[in-house]
């Protein structure tokens, strides 16, 4: 017997007025410049930057001033200025871990720049309260990256 699954996935999307290289740039260089730490955050009351490594296995990771990482996931897809994918599991195991994938497409002179985060089934019964909690943290993210692209 064939068991259906139905993968859910949380997708956003804005186009923002700076060049494709520019908006990869801001998205993963410059990701500590617009995060909003003390909201989205393993340590929201201590840590005062987040990194994206530039490269496949790089770490995405938040940093306090005493030096402490909180690794959130792992480059898997380094593909500049076009798409960037990493795991995703701030705070808790990679077991847990999920998907995201940024990709980056020429609109003009503006970009338009797509967030496709899925694997929630790997967090068991805590799946759709999580979920819904990420559909609306992915608004107010995706929101100040797209005011930092454009003041940028």
């Amino acid at each position: 017997m064939k068991q259906e699954t139905s993968e859910r996935v949380v997708e956003k999307s804005v186009t923002v007025a700076v060049p494709i290289e520019r908006a990869f740039e801001v998205f993963t260089e410059e990701i500590a410049d617009w995060w909003p730490l003390r909201t989205h955050a393993v340590d929201t009351e201590h840590s005062d930057t987040v990194v994206m490594e530039g490269r496949v296995g790089g770490r995405l990771f938040e940093r306090t001033p005493g030096g402490e990482e909180h690794i959130w996931g792992t480059v898997t897809a380094w593909e500049p200025p076009h798409r960037v994918v990493y795991s995703w599991h701030p705070g808790r195991g990679e077991e847990t871990a999920q998907e995201v994938e940024v990709a980056f497409t020429p609109d003009g002179e503006r970009t338009r720049v797509e967030v496709r985060h899925s694997g929630w089934e790997k967090l068991g019964d805590r799946m759709e309260e999580i979920v819904a909690s990420y559909d609306e943290g992915w608004d107010k993210v995706i929101g100040l990256y797209a005011q930092a692209a454009d003041r940028s």
